[in-house]
């Protein structure tokens, strides 16, 4: 008994995570190779040229998707809105499965070599340049988002502590910038595989003492309506239906992982890492649940979880946090270095240009920090109602093989990102009036549908007068 309580003492202790953050970070130092090479940099194959093997890549795409930001979300979804609002989270994670199927079309009916080489073939350099500029800003927000978690993480173990969330931001970053510029996609995949397997093993301690607490009711938990009521949660789960199609189009993590491997292991590494991250992400957002039901009037989340969970679960829900937000900053940079040099085009396709474009989209997102938001919910919200330019291309262009007009294209876009941007302000006096001060999700249900019916509209249009007969009028 005296050892058992000196082990929950030493978790109690904020070192004691300062101390795991060491030493994931020595690991994933120790892991990276350094490498110089443009296939290994850029593409993860290893010294022999080949291509990583199935679990390498389930375990990277399932902790590359896991971003801590995610858990975050599903965890605060489930406090506010119950079992609602989890299951509107873990609906995103069906992305795995039409990221599959986009990927599948790219590579093997089209002979893309990227998402971006197909828009080219299509609707040219402008095409291109607008999916470049909403990609470039998602892996920005991810960095964002990550850093702004290990603040706040940092902030409430050292609570008190003068600049120690700043200290623990510019220290994860540097530290997640040095490793991964070392070996790119090639580090980001080994380093992947690690820092799952550490992710599984705190999850999983955590969820053994959530699910055997003498006060947990699995019947309550799956039935919980959250301190705010179900409603806003079934209509976020609305919103992720409409979103799920387009969303794994714009995120380069996932995409860039389909195309390093042959076909048969490509579409199982998305199918495992589909029902593997759904289910953790299910799993960590009953954490919230559970919190809703036993929170008192006004009593936030993190101040429930300090009074429910002992300090040992404490220590494995920051420690799951802490990891998959290091695994989401190295695939996010090496995915910029990618999205830079190679699709981009910005300079030589070189490893040292792959670094500078590492640190400058590092940068990009701890200036986003300036901005001073922590509505974690609102950066997934943004970049996925401006990825929905997208669903008519997939549908119209991707599947349906058709040749459609760059205005079609230029209309859908333009009607996405108004959208994004009418969400992301959706603050502003001037936005609550034009929304009759409807609640914010409902508001984003109204700005989605409308966005898929301008895009839709504009390609059915499109597909119709590229589709007229020799002899008439003629097309512009």
């Amino acid at each position: 008994m005296h050892q058992e309580l000196s082990i929950l003492s030493f978790f109690a202790e904020p070192l004691a995570l300062v101390a795991f953050v060491a030493v994931t970070a020595v690991v994933c130092v120790f892991l990276s190779p350094r490498v110089a090479g443009v296939a290994g940099f850029f593409s993860g194959q290893d010294d022999s040229g080949r291509a990583p093997g199935l679990w390498t890549l389930v375990l990277s795409q399932v902790t590359t998707w896991i971003f801590a930001r995610s858990l975050m979300n599903a965890a605060i979804l489930g406090f506010y809105y119950g079992i609602a609002g989890v299951l509107a989270y873990t609906a995103y994670y069906a992305s795995f499965l039409t990221g599959a199927a986009i990927v599948d079309q790219v590579r093997f009916r089209h002979g893309a070599g990227s998402f971006q080489d197909f828009l080219r073939n299509r609707f040219g350099r402008a095409g291109v340049t607008c999916y470049n500029a909403v990609v470039a800003l998602r892996l920005m927000s991810e960095v964002f988002a990550n850093l702004l978690v290990v603040g706040v993480i940092f902030a409430g173990v050292f609570a008190g502590q003068p600049y120690i969330r700043e200290i623990a931001i510019a220290a994860f970053a540097l530290v997640g910038l040095g490793y991964s510029m070392m070996g790119g996609l090639r580090a980001s995949l080994r380093t992947d595989v690690a820092q799952m397997l550490f992710f599984l093993v705190v999850l999983t301690g955590a969820a053994i003492a959530l699910f055997t607490a003498p006060e947990f009711n699995l019947g309550a938990v799956l039935s919980a309506q959250g301190v705010a009521g179900p409603a806003p949660g079934w209509v976020l789960l609305a919103v992720a239906a409409l979103q799920v199609l387009s969303y794994p189009a714009h995120d380069p993590v996932m995409l860039d992982r389909g195309f390093l491997a042959e076909r048969r292991t490509t579409r199982l590494s998305f199918l495992h890492a589909f029902w593997i991250s759904a289910v953790c992400i299910f799993v960590f957002g009953l954490f919230g649940t559970q919190a809703g039901l036993l929170a008192n009037a006004g009593e936030a989340m993190g101040t429930v979880w300090l009074r429910l969970f002992s300090p040992a679960v404490m220590f494995c829900l920051n420690a799951a946090l802490l990891v998959s937000a290091m695994s989401t900053l190295d695939s996010a940079l090496s995915s910029a270095a990618r999205l830079a040099v190679i699709e981009m085009r910005i300079g030589a396709p070189t490893a040292s240009n792959g670094r500078i474009a590492m640190a400058l989209f590092m940068l990009g997102g701890l200036l986003f920090l300036l901005a001073g938001t922590e509505d974690l919910y609102a950066a997934v919200a943004v970049s996925g109602t401006a990825s929905m330019f997208l669903a008519p291309v997939i549908v119209f262009s991707l599947f349906g093989g058709r040749d459609i007009p760059l205005w079609s294209f230029l209309i859908a876009f333009s009607a996405a990102i108004a959208g994004a941007a009418l969400y992301f302000f959706n603050g502003h006096p001037a936005v609550q009036g034009f929304s009759g001060g409807a609640h914010k999700y409902t508001l984003l249900l109204w700005i989605c549908v409308a966005v898929l019916s301008v895009g839709f509209t504009a390609f059915a249009l499109g597909a119709m007068r590229r589709a007229r007969p020799a002899g008439s009028l003629p097309v512009s």
